[in-house]
């Protein structure tokens, strides 16, 4: 019984250091006009410190499973709660743009530990028919932080200042750094293999020139051939790294045999399209609700609550729909309904009734969080022990780098499309962000497509649902 408890105390652990990094990444959102004002700077200046924080999160997390390898995966962690929260403190106290910045980028170092060997600790603590359970508990509140972010952080900065969105880290990671040291052995395995230098640079520059090019095309910027240039630099930076992973498929941080696994790619490939689209609508919605609906900020941040409403329905029947229906049928039924439901969110007008609109996100956050709970389950019920930490690092690494680009990639295409329908892109109109909406909702359908190619038994012995066999044909 002792067995139990402690999983499911190490798990409500991770869930709430993710919770807190994902906070940390929406909050400051609503902050930027107020800290502009304090370091003496333009509100565009502070995306500096956002981009710092997402470039150090795409370079370091890659490495954190050799790390957790190399020195413990308790150690790892504990250092990485410690590293984030004391960055926190000193992010609080920053006089300058500068001083603020480098603190974001230890922030970064921090949560490229924290997030992805947190999950790694879990997955090796828990049995493949406990997993979906795990995975739902460590996934809901990375989904919350991102919708309850902005009206927090706009309630903090409204009503008491913005150094308070960084002191609020403090409690929680003194706590979490307590518990750990507590409640999580520090494993590794019996060997590791040397670092990966070559992999790591080349990845490393692709994975910084991608967030670069993106937050710089989605910003506006009037010279587009810039970001469009690093670009391109940065998928061939990327290729190459793959090219150095296939001569040492065994140790690289790129994970090339994994891959190799239906179950895994699909968390890779169609999955990151997924991704990239859902985290566009926490991002469109309040837009939408502010310049087109005519609704001022703390309202319109209070209608995304709604979609926490729906992500935390799921967790109660997350494992026995899992079971009823399979990863398979899920991923393509759900994915459909999950794509039609933000679809249904470019018909949203100022004349809908406010319960109508609740209900929606409420429906569709409900069904976003039970597409994101299979994909990332999936991922890894065909991973064996030995390879969990180089899987485990590879994936959150795209993890980080779709939904990092979910945001650049929203505004890009609500520029693009203002800009096709002839209005300014500075102020768009309802209309162009219902066609936004609409595109994110057919991207949305990529792990449909995706889970077609599924076998009908995918993940059987983690979901436990059994397929019902053929009928048999009876010769005439």
């Amino acid at each position: 019984m002792q067995k139990t408890r402690s999983s499911i105390y190490v798990t409500s652990l991770i869930a709430g250091a993710f919770f807190m990094e994902n906070l940390d990444g929406t909050i400051i959102a609503t902050a930027l006009p107020q800290m502009a004002k304090s370091f003496h700077v333009g509100a565009v200046n502070l995306n500096l410190g956002m981009t710092a924080y997402l470039i150090t999160l795409a370079v370091f997390i890659p490495i954190s499973g050799w790390f957790a390898d190399r020195f413990g995966a308790r150690s790892v962690f504990a250092s990485a709660i410690a590293a984030f929260t004391v960055a926190s403190l000193l992010c609080g106290f920053s006089q300058t743009l500068e001083q603020f910045t480098f603190m974001r980028i230890l922030q970064g170092i921090g949560g490229a530990m924290m997030v992805p060997v947190g999950r790694l600790i879990v997955l090796r603590s828990t049995p493949k028919e406990d997993l979906t359970k795990a995975i739902a508990y460590i996934t809901w509140p990375g989904l919350t932080a991102l919708v309850v972010g902005p009206p927090i952080g706009g309630f903090i900065t409204t009503y008491a200042s913005w150094h308070w969105i960084f002191f609020l880290n403090l409690p929680i990671g003194i706590i979490a750094l307590i518990l750990t040291l507590l409640w999580i052995e520090n494993t590794r395995p019996e060997g590791h293999h040397p670092f990966d230098w070559t992999t790591f640079i080349l990845a490393g520059l692709a994975s910084t020139g991608i967030v670069v090019a993106m937050e710089k095309l989605g910003s506006g910027a009037e010279h587009w051939r810039p970001p469009v240039t690093i670009l391109a630099l940065s998928l061939l930076s990327g290729a190459l790294a793959i090219a150095a992973a296939r001569r040492s498929p065994g140790t690289s941080f790129i994970d090339l045999e994994s891959l190799r696994l239906r179950s895994f790619s699909l968390s890779v490939y169609g999955a990151s399209g997924f991704r990239i689209a859902v985290s566009v609508l926490p991002f469109l919605l309040p837009l939408m609700f502010q310049e087109a609906f005519g609704l001022n900020a703390f309202t319109s941040g209070l209608y995304l609550l709604a979609l926490f409403g729906g992500d935390l329905s799921m967790k109660s029947i997350v494992i026995p729909v899992l079971r009823r229906f399979g990863f398979r049928r899920i991923l393509i039924v759900n994915g459909v309904v999950t794509a039609g439901s933000m679809a249904v969110c470019a018909l949203l007008s100022p004349a809908t009734p406010p319960a109508l609109i609740a209900a929606v996100l409420f429906f569709h956050g409900g069904c976003r969080s039970l597409e994101f709970t299979c994909m990332t389950t999936l991922a890894y019920t065909e991973i064996p022990a030995e390879r969990m930490s180089r899987a485990n690092g590879f994936l959150s690494a795209v993890m980080q780098l779709s939904m990092g680009m979910g945001v650049a990639i929203g505004a890009g295409t609500l520029r693009m499309v203002a800009h096709a329908n002839g209005h300014a892109s500075s102020a768009p109109l309802l209309q162009d962000f219902h066609i936004a909406i609409l595109c994110m909702a057919v991207l949305a359908l990529a792990p449909v497509i995706d889970a077609l190619g599924l076998a009908h038994d995918a993940g059987a012995a983690t979901s436990g649902h059994q397929p019902q066999p053929a009928p048999e044909v009876n010769p005439a």
